[in-house]
């Protein structure tokens, strides 16, 4: 009999991962994407697949060999739209197609030059309404001096607008205008959705495409037929979605509980609130629910919601009154996405529970089999633990032990910490959190895992979303460290064998713990802030910094010195692996170089990987496996004592 093994990093990789449903309006069938690692290519596929209720199986849309996403039912039931990319190479660009469920070769309905972005089905079926970028564009202009020639840096985009083309003309071959519905209309749609009676669209859209006009949103309804647009005055920060009331006079979003301007310096919280098209006035339905909230669709019983509490995610129906009928498990449940008819009467969702990956649902009944990857393999189990950090906040984690967990065994420790800060570490497998840490080898390895989730993390409530408002890093670096000392005096971890690592925040935090502290075996820094004042200068989205520290660096400067890891470089000591993508706009690679130079001048062993092209993330799979395989053998070599002979650079 073969001995059973944890999944390798390969097959880590390769783990299905399943998002995207979309039910039909007569709740019979499902649509979801499936994603797979593609390594012959060294890309992942995307490909969506039909659940039919009456022959009760799964099949997929397209060929193998055909990327889409994003499927929609139209309103009988009897279509479904998809993006599909049509071009060459990277010219590739997301159009529109529909397919005939009971037959019939897929038909191209869009042609824009630089894709569609996201869509919605005429209420009537009759066509389609799609973002798209414009086809002008502001280049940055060359401007004349006594002095000789310069260049403004000033605007360079295509804004999102929002368009509208006619299916029925397009499957007959006939000429289909497309009509530009926010022309003249300077501003970039993030999100829209349009009223039952096809009349009106509201739009949440921003001046420009730029991060740096994330506080300058706005929502606008649309009159369609009038062509005339108006802007609500709601003087918040508003959320990634936004719905329609069945009767089209009131609109569901989220948004910030006060106005705009006081989160210039400090960190945004949130609520959901129903606005009232007639009479401008708004409420906030939920009381009861302290946490970021988004709105999925109003349909005749209710706005389906979701909300994460804790380590798990809920979906619930709300009502205008307040109260919530939760269609979740209160706990050991994490719903990814979830769509719904307009009567409210049928559901999908993907879920994942504790020690799984995620499955898709129809009406609560499972329709997927994902979690079959893992048979005959030795799996982690993952648990949630609690402990208090120096101050007395509680912190919960979580914990991930080999099957055969011996508490009487001190085992070597490795943290990861994830990123954000407003995110979380969840108890289930899915490498939409975790595509760079390989927690099975670590496991095999020997090693245990402790994923905290810090002072800042999203799911505990506004009040610890805030409270690690200019407390960046002694706070945080506190928080990782209190859990470790709960492992080490509860005899099942190893003081002196502890590692820490994480991405883009846990980047961040595992530098402090690099310069900071000398509790460490060994550290890995992925795409991490190391200089708040040089992150400032360089990032795509300045804004956060003065979140979460207040002011800019000009102003107080000693915040920005106490919150960043070079402060502290003079007392580093932990060897440290530097991974950063060439391209990543969101924690620009001068961070890697001046903690790779910092770490050279104290003598450290340090390694500073460059992942050429990859931005903050990447969509190839030979480099997130390159990334997992560098940090086990960083780790495996500094704390196990194992060789680095094998330790490669792509």
């Amino acid at each position: 009999m073969t001995e059973k093994t944890y999944l390798t990093i390969e097959e880590i990789i390769s783990l299905p991962a399943l998002s995207g449903t979309h039910i039909s309006d007569n709740g019979k069938n499902a649509a979801f994407v499936k994603r797979t690692a593609s390594w012959k290519d060294n890309t992942y596929r995307n490909q969506v697949w039909i659940y039919e209720q009456d022959k009760e199986q799964c099949y997929p849309l397209t060929a193998d060999d055909i990327d889409s996403t994003s499927p929609l039912w139209s309103p009988d039931s009897k279509v479904i739209a998809y993006l599909s990319p049509v071009g060459d190479g990277e010219n590739k660009k997301n159009q529109i197609f529909v397919k005939l469920i009971d037959g019939g070769s897929e038909v191209q309905i869009t042609d824009e030059q630089e894709g569609v972005s996201q869509f919605k089905w005429e209420p009537a079926g009759k066509g389609f309404y799609y973002v798209a970028q414009s086809e002008e564009r502001e280049s940055i202009k060359k401007r004349k001096t006594l002095y000789g020639d310069f260049h403004h840096i000033g605007k360079d985009y295509r804004n999102n607008c929002l368009y509208y083309i006619e299916k029925e003309k397009v499957m007959h071959n006939e000429n289909s205008a497309v009509y530009r519905l926010t022309d003249g209309m300077d501003f970039h749609v993030h999100a829209f959705d349009i009223s039952n009676d096809g009349k009106k669209v509201v739009l949440l859209a921003a001046p420009s495409p730029n991060m740096g006009d994330y506080f300058n949103g706005d929502l606008y309804i649309l009159d369609i037929k009038a062509g005339k647009l108006q802007k609500l005055k709601i003087d918040k920060l508003l959320g990634g979605s936004v719905c329609f009331s069945p009767d089209g006079s009131k609109i569901c979003y989220s948004a910030s509980i006060r106005g705009k301007e006081y989160y210039r310096t400090h960190i945004q919280d949130s609520t959901l609130e129903i606005y009232d098209i007639q009479n401008g006035q708004f409420t906030r339905p939920l009381t009861d629910v302290d946490s970021t909230v988004t709105p999925l669709r109003w349909t005749a019983k209710g706005i389906l919601i979701r909300w994460q509490h804790k380590t798990n995610y809920l979906i619930g129906l709300l009502s205008e009154d307040g109260s919530v009928d939760i269609l979740s498990e209160k706990a050991d449940s994490f719903i990814m996405d979830a769509s719904i008819t307009k009567d409210g009467d049928h559901l999908s969702y993907s879920k994942a529970i504790t020690n799984e990956t995620f499955e898709i649902y129809l009406d609560d009944k499972k329709i997927t089999n994902e979690n079959s990857f893992f048979n005959g393999r030795l799996k982690s189990n993952r648990e949630i633990i609690s402990w208090q950090s120096s101050d007395g906040l509680e912190i919960e984690g979580v914990l991930s032990t080999p099957l055969e967990f011996d508490i009487n065994q001190k085992y070597p420790l490795l943290v990861i910490v994830h990123g954000g800060p407003a995110w979380a570490s969840f108890p289930i497998f899915s490498d939409c959190f975790n595509g760079k840490y390989p927690i099975e080898q670590f496991i095999e390895k020997g090693f245990i895992v402790l994923e905290p989730n810090y002072r800042g993390s999203s799911g505990y409530g506004n009040e610890f979303l805030q409270a690690n408002y200019r407390k960046l890093g002694i706070a945080d670096y506190d928080d990782v460290l209190s859990g470790v000392d709960k492992l080490i005096d509860n005899g099942i971890a190893d003081k002196g064998r502890v590692g820490v690592m994480g991405w883009s925040n846990g980047g961040y935090i595992s530098a402090f713990c690099s310069t900071f502290s000398n509790r460490f075996k060994a550290v890995s820094v992925g795409g991490g802030i190391t200089n708040w004042r040089t992150y400032y200068a360089n990032t795509d989205i300045p804004y956060f910094s003065k979140m979460y520290l207040g002011n800019t660096p000009w102003n107080d400067p000693e915040i920005y010195a106490k919150a960043s890891p070079m402060t502290y470089i003079k007392s580093a000591c932990t060897p440290t692996l530097i991974q950063h993508g060439e391209k990543d706009a969101r924690v620009p690679i001068p961070n890697a170089y001046e903690l790779y130079q910092g770490l050279r001048d104290m003598e450290v062993d340090t390694e500073l990987i460059i992942f050429t092209g990859m931005a903050y993330s990447s969509d190839h799979p030979g480099i997130n496996m390159a990334i997992m395989k560098q940090n086990l053998m960083w780790f495996s070599h500094y704390i196990l004592g194992e060789s680095m002979k094998d330790f490669t650079v792509p």
